[in-house]
């Protein structure tokens, strides 16, 4: 079907889709890349948006470490850090 959306991905967590959406635009800003809010990535380089999702995946990967090394704990749809010491 032509024009139809094929996005196949979905979250595991859809409670975590705005957590999701807040990262991309945090990440996007530590990156120097301006998001659009009207949601049209289109003005976007390919390589800019390779960047953020590369960028995300690195954040997300470290976090998920940190948690099973017990440097995190996860309450509810909140990660936070554990102070040792």
């Amino acid at each position: 079907m032509p024009g139809a959306n094929r996005n196949s991905n979905q979250l595991v967590v859809p409670q975590a889709n705005a957590a999701l959406d807040q990262m991309k635009y945090e990440v996007a800003q530590e990156l120097g890349i301006a998001l659009p809010q009207d949601g049209y990535y289109g003005n976007i380089t390919t390589r800019e948006a390779g960047s953020i999702g590369g960028y995300i995946t690195r954040k997300l990967v470290q976090i998920a470490e940190q948690s099973l090394a017990g440097h995190y704990e996860t309450v509810g749809n909140m990660t936070r850090q554990i102070k040792k010491g």
